[in-house]
């Protein structure tokens, strides 16, 4: 029977037994992807544990302990001791970051859970292609942005590399002054992901971009695939002395990665407004749906 003790942290050198069950079993949640897990960390403190062909993903935040359903083959047995487990727990919603599939592979086992939408966490998906080119009317706007930015200022692209992860690190330590990351609780789980990731770049597999003005770093993307048809990226950071980079650096690297992959990932909004506002205005796809289940709502 399924217990916490079977749980342990999950650590970097996990990574290649996570690469191994993933490419069987590709999430289809930017929150499940080893980089996101690990980079948050500190904030998330996830454990998990294998078991019949399935990872089961714990975390606690804030003393609240969730889980996660099980990422593999189907078995409603070893989803039952999941929820077992979860109702146990003194937490608002111990059961979560269930996407619509997975909802209904779990509904024809177990048609008495009732699922609440949790939509500050839907992921926001995009054709490569639309973020690339900004086909039609309904781009008009961040056209002129983009247009303003190019005709404003000279910049170039490069690939984040062994050569200028010393500045990168540099433009990140400014980015949180700008940012005064250390005001927001948010923004500084933030900061401590991104420096991890970054600290980690290579041994995690990632890709990235950065735009150079006058000669200086002044905006970085870091990404990677996520499954066969998608690429998730995970970070867009950029000045706030030069209007319209935003724009450049989201463009730039829908550039690249339309060469292999149909749709981005630029995952959630966490509920900010202002994020929101500027997520909608890409014209999503679709969105990847999650959901979440109150502990009272655990009936069989």
């Amino acid at each position: 029977m399924l217990s916490l003790d079977d749980f342990k942290r999950i650590s970097l050198n996990d990574k290649s037994f996570f690469d191994k069950h993933f490419s069987k079993y590709p999430p289809a949640h930017s929150d499940n992807v080893f980089t996101t897990l690990i980079s948050w960390m500190e904030y998330g403190n996830y454990h998990y544990t294998e078991l019949d062909d399935n990872i089961i993903i714990m975390s606690c935040i804030n003393g609240q302990v969730r889980f996660r359903p099980p990422f593999g083959k189907h078995n409603f047995d070893l989803l039952k001791q999941v929820l077992n487990l979860a109702k146990k727990e003194d937490t608002d919603y111990p059961f979560g970051v269930i996407d619509k599939k997975t909802k209904e592979w779990i509904s024809g086992g177990f048609p008495n859970l009732r699922f609440l939408e949790h939509r500050d966490y839907f992921d926001y998906v995009y054709l490569a292609s639309d973020l690339a080119e900004l086909p039609g009317s309904k781009y008009s706007k961040i056209r002129n942005r983009l247009n303003k930015f190019k005709k404003s200022y000279e910049y170039t692209i490069e690939k984040i590399s062994e050569e200028n992860m010393g500045e990168i690190k540099e433009f990140l330590k400014r980015w949180c002054l700008w940012k005064d990351c250390e005001s927001d609780e948010v923004l500084e789980n933030e900061r401590k992901a991104i420096l991890y990731s970054i600290a980690h770049f290579f041994d995690l597999a990632l890709s990235g971009l950065v735009i150079r003005i006058n000669g200086n770093i002044e905006a970085l993307a870091v990404y990677e695939q996520m499954n066969p048809s998608t690429a998730v990226v995970h970070y867009e950071k950029g000045s706030p002395d030069y209007d319209g980079i935003y724009k450049a650096i989201n463009m730039e690297t829908a550039k690249i990665l339309q060469k292999d992959f149909m749709f981005i990932d630029r995952e959630e909004d966490m509920g900010i407004p202002g994020l929101r506002k500027a997520k909608m205005s890409y014209h999503p796809h679709h969105m990847v749906e999650v959901f979440h289940v109150k502990k009272e709502d655990i009936v069989f």
